[in-house]
């Protein structure tokens, strides 16, 4: 297609006929991979003579062709751009980036930058010397365009792979310097040379984000760069041509030159200026810097502030990091001896002025009180709000130097308040007594520790705070439920004053200003956590939750989950009577937060923040009614849509807390219904998903076991065969699939012979290359797990696969294996030890010509060293159990006091960390399941691995079965099957072996009498319960 033709193409694509548009972006797709056609777009985007808006179609289309088929994201693809048209592209896409008007350039900056990101330096080595040249030519801006590109690809590297930005550096920075020099030097410079300096600041900064490179070590060099920053730090912003509107004011081209200045000289102070720093090269630069710079940036600093002083114009950026280098400088004694004659006038005059309330304010809490409540509680805003800088410098200044400093600024905010409640209404200093108030909240963990002040906090309230509940002035009823909200963890003397405080701010929920509203709800999450006795809430708990739900549907806000999850924390089963209203309302809430999220397609969106604190409450909710089952039946078709389109690709930033419903919904439920079965294929086959597919095969076993249409049992397989034979994923992301083989393997037992040889063959497969320690033994497990299931057929199978010598021998070498302390390397749960006595149990019965008596012994043995582990494990951990009952601290043995173990300890080895293990693992709560088999957090080293020892919360088909009573009673069925086998068995056992099988026969007994009052008990509690 030639150029004019894929004009007439891009033209019909503006068309406002909807057929015409469709299939001129049919004829786009159809041709765009076909040679020339990239380069063929280029020529239109650069052609002054073509419509403007066709221009930027083909702008468009670039970029976003550019983006995804520049660099494939596999290494094995080839690329769909010939190297002929890349070679194109790239020698006329610097010439024309800086030509083509400001709308098309940031489409070809955007290509230039993934172009770049690709292929330098390998595929584009000439770059870098196009640069330098042009630095020295006419074509300077295009130049620096390039340049803060190229050095913005190495900003966040370290390391090696930094490496090439110090050749970058060499080879340009000298002619930067030049430029910069001959452009400061310039009388009633233009915007033009605004917006070249800003370039030169943004590729300095780039270079010396992470590490200064060496080149500036050189004191002169350094020093020429230092000179001409503080030139542009002390200048004033030129007068002429400065917009008067306030949005366009702080983008203009001088103001962002400022703010790039200040930003660098905060970085070079902050992260190489600290004497403090380790590394002896920075240390050096850091003396040097301090000595020759700090105290001239804090000169120039405290100028750019006094302009606020004075009443002038200073960015709110540009404010907020003035106001961070002055935070940073408390600590530095130098810095703060310059500080300190103007700390006064700084403290008094700068920043307690920012901290109060203003016009701006004023306007946006009448214009859009929604926006100055998504202001308030947005983190980013904070990067920007000078407000939010000056609290930080009060509080740095309080926590570093608040001997001198915390007497004089609490005198200062209790003569406003003094002077407040003297002056007649219509006088009364407003908006000072809000920064007062907001000084009072910022100064709250210092006040609390410190005398006389800590004594006076409670009459400081109620004489201070409270009557601002009732103030004419929303922003002060505000500030007041704030700051309340603070202190609401102090002891107070008359609990009167607490519950006045408590049921103002819950008034303050139905307060008339949507600002006061959401600061009540903030504040009362407070109150709710500090509340010793809960009867002061639960008469208002309707009412609370009714008001939550007006305001959750006025705005989208996680602080207002964030309370509704401390209230729901807090009353646990009592919920129970609105847990479906609770789903419901928050349900919706969701679907409103995602709809936001969407439209406005904003990763920071507080609308999706919002929306993962919905289902964080909602899974809070399902938590503190989980024993009351009957509830979730109603529950489910409120949160089904919700798990059906969040386990789908447009879920994948809340797909943890939707797992996490899942788990519960799963776990809980009295059964899985049908509804809830259609989220299997979703959670295998779009997302690998294996996390609640426990609860699946285990709460809903038939089935899993009886539907054809989908086949789960396929499923499963086609999901777990998928990761075991990945080669490519660590061992760690393995771990998940043999434990839903256990799943399998136990809970359908006879029901699945078919399933068990292959599922032993990507097992030992899989053993075969494992490095680490805990997925070997999950693996093994797999084979422990299956000859429980059925151990003549799996022995059959391993011999079959020609295996059986292979396993056996690995499997026996890893309950050898110990540690350099002498304990045992492997197996360290309870569960491992149990599901391997059961298997090995499981083939004691086995006749002669399938179990050798040679390995019937040794597989004898192997079994009772086990279970005396097992036995010592388990009563371990019932001893902790019992000290964490007398003792809600807790304690774990520490290496003296496992000395003096008890003598069976110290004979079979038994691993105290084993212990520690199943004792950490009864602190876990179910939540740990529902987020999953994962393993992510565990470290590489086996030690670490408890995340799975939670045996009484990892509900299983064995839990009723005892090793020890399941180990005599094969032993006794084999002794009266095979009396002369039996024989022969104990008759070569050594003195110890016979001690061991004797003890583990009393034991045996021991549990048998157990298990029966247990059932006694149980059968008993049902009764009365009944």
């Amino acid at each position: 297609m030639d150029v004019h033709s894929l004009a007439v193409i891009l033209q019909a694509a503006l068309s406002p006929n909807p057929h015409e548009r469709k299939a001129a972006e049919d004829s786009l797709n159809q041709f765009q991979y076909t040679p020339q056609h990239l380069v063929r777009m280029l020529q239109i985007i650069v052609d002054g003579n073509c419509d403007l808006a066709v221009r930027q179609v083909a702008s468009i289309h670039f970029k976003n062709f550019v983006s995804k088929n520049w660099s494939p994201h596999d290494p094995d693809e080839q690329s769909k751009i010939l190297p002929g048209d890349k070679d194109l592209i790239r020698q006329n896409i610097l010439v024309f980036v800086v030509q083509v008007p400001p709308l098309l350039r940031v489409q070809l900056g955007e290509c230039l930058k993934t172009i770049i990101y690709s292929d330098y330096p390998e595929q584009w080595p000439s770059l870098l010397h196009w640069v330098k040249h042009n630095l020295q030519d006419q074509q300077v801006y295009g130049a620096l365009f390039v340049l803060r590109l190229l050095s913005r690809k190495y900003e966040f590297k370290s390391d090696e792979e930094r490496t090439p930005v110090y050749h970058i550096v060499e080879e340009t920075f000298p002619h930067l310097l030049s430029i910069f020099n001959r452009l400061v030097q310039v009388d009633n410079p233009s915007i033009e040379v605004a917006d070249l300096i800003k370039l030169i600041c943004k590729i300095f900064w780039s270079s010396i984000y992470l590490e200064i490179p060496k080149q500036l070590f050189d004191p002169s060099v350094f020093n020429a760069w230092m000179v001409l920053l503080l030139n542009i730090l002390e200048r004033p912003v030129p007068s002429e041509g400065e917009p008067s509107d306030p949005d366009l004011r702080k983008s203009w081209g001088w103001w962002k030159v400022k703010k790039w200045t200040v930003h660098i000289l905060n970085r070079l102070y902050t992260r190489f200026g600290d004497l403090k720093l380790r590394n002896p090269e920075n240390k050096a630069f850091a003396q040097m810097f301090q000595k020759n710079f700090a105290a001239k940036i804090m000169e120039c600093h405290l100028n750019l502030l006094n302009v606020i002083r004075l009443g002038g114009y200073l960015p709110d950026r540009v404010t907020n990091l003035t106001l961070q280098y002055l935070s940073n400088s408390v600590s530095k004694n130098n810095t703060y001896a310059l500080l300190q004659p103007r700390l006064d006038v700084v403290l008094f005059e700068i920043i307690f002025p920012l901290m109060c309330f203003n016009d701006n304010d004023q306007k946006l809490w009448e214009e859009d009180p929604h926006e100055y409540v998504r202001k308030g509680y947005d983190i980013i805003e904070d990067l920007y709000s000078p407000r939010t800088a000056a609290m930080d410098f009060v509080s740095e200044l309080i926590r570093k130097r608040g001997k001198e400093n915390l007497q004089k600024f609490v005198l200062y905010i209790v003569e406003i308040f003094k002077r407040y409640d003297e002056t007649p209404a219509e006088y009364k200093p407003y908006r000072q007594k809000d920064g007062a108030l907001l000084a009072i909240g910022v100064l709250c963990d210092k006040l609390k520790q410190t005398e006389p002040y800590k004594s006076e906090l409670e009459r400081m309230l109620v004489q201070h705070v409270f009557p601002e509940f009732s103030s004419p002035f929303g922003h002060l009823r505000a500030k007041a439920a704030w700051v309340a909200g603070q202190y609401a963890h102090i002891s107070f003397s008359d609990m009167n004053n607490f519950r006045k405080a408590l049921q103002i701010v819950v008034a303050g929920m139905r307060d008339p200003e949507l600002p006061v509203r959401v600061d009540s709800v903030f504040a009362l999450r407070s109150f709710v956590e500090a509340c010793k006795d809960l009867d002061e809430i639960r008469p208002m708990l309707p009412q609370l939750l009714d008001e939550f739900f007006k305001l959750m549907n006025e705005i989208e806000n996680e602080d207002l989950v964030f309370t509704l999850e401390t209230i729901v924390d807090k009353f646990g089963e009592e919920m129970a009577p609105y847990a479906l209203g609770l789903c419901q309302n928050l349900a919706a809430a969701f679907w409103k937060c995602m709809n936001t999220a969407e439209a406005d397609d904003e990763a920071d969106d507080p609308g999706a923040l919002a929306a993962v604190g919905c289902l964080r409450a909602i899974s809070t909710i399902l938590e503190s009614v989980s024993s009351l089952p009957h509830l979730f039946v109603h529950i489910e078709p409120t949160l089904l849509p919700i798990m059906r389109r969040m386990l789908t690709t447009d879920g994948q930033e809340v797909l943890e807390e939707v797992l996490e419903i899942v788990s519960y919904m799963t776990f809980f439920s009295p059964s899985i219904s049908l509804d809830m079965w259609t989220l299997w294929p979703l959670m295998t086959e779009a997302l690998d998903i294996l996390v609640p597919l426990d609860n699946f095969i285990s709460r809903s076993t038939t089935h899993f076991l009886s539907c054809k249409e989908p086949d789960y049992q396929q499923s499963l397989w086609n999901v777990i065969s998928s990761i075991m034979g990945d080669k490519n994923l660590e061992d760690n992301d393995i771990e998940p699939a043999p434990k839903l083989i256990e799943v399998m393997l136990l809970n359908c037992r006879g029901q699945v012979d078919h399933w068990v040889e292959p599922y032993i063959r990507i097992t030992v497969e899989r053993l075969r290359v494992t490095e680490r320690p805990y997925l070997k033994c999950l693996l093994i497990q797999v084979i422990a797990d299956a000859l429980y299931y059925n151990s003549a057929l799996t022995l059959n199978i391993l011999h079959k696969l020609g295996i059986a010598t292979e396993v056996f021998n690995h499997w026996f070498q890893m309950l050898q294996q110990t540690k350099k302390s002498g304990t045992k390397a492997n197996f360290k749960r309870e569960h491992d030890k149990k599901i391997c006595c059961l298997g090995l149990t499981s083939l004691l019965p086995l006749p002669v010509d399938q179990l050798p008596g040679e390995a019937l012994e040794r597989v004898f043995k192997a079994t009772l060293d086990l279970l005396v582990a097992y036995k010592d494990q388990v009563a371990e951990a019932s001893k902790e159990e019992e000290v964490e009952d007398i003792d809600d601290m807790g304690s774990f043995q520490s290496d003296d006091e496992d000395d003096d173990a008890d003598a069976s300890d110290k004979e079979m080895g038994v691993d105290a960390e084993d212990g520690d293990e199943a004792s950490s693992a009864r602190h876990k709560k179910f939540a740990a399941q529902a987020s999953g088999f994962h393993s992510d957090d565990e470290d590489d080293d086996y030690d670490s691995d408890d995340d799975f020892s939670d045996d009484e919360i990892l509900q299983s088909p064995i839990d009723e079965v005892d090793p020890f009573v399941f180990f005599v009673d094969t032993i006794k069925a084999l002794q009266a099957s095979d009396p002369l086998r039996f024989q022969n068995l104990t008759q070569t056992l050594d003195f110890h072996f016979q001690a061991l099988a004797n003890g583990v026969a009393q034991h045996a007994e021991q549990r048998r009498v157990e298990i029966e009052k247990e059932k006694l008990e149980k059968a008993s509690a049902v009764r009365v319960a009944s």
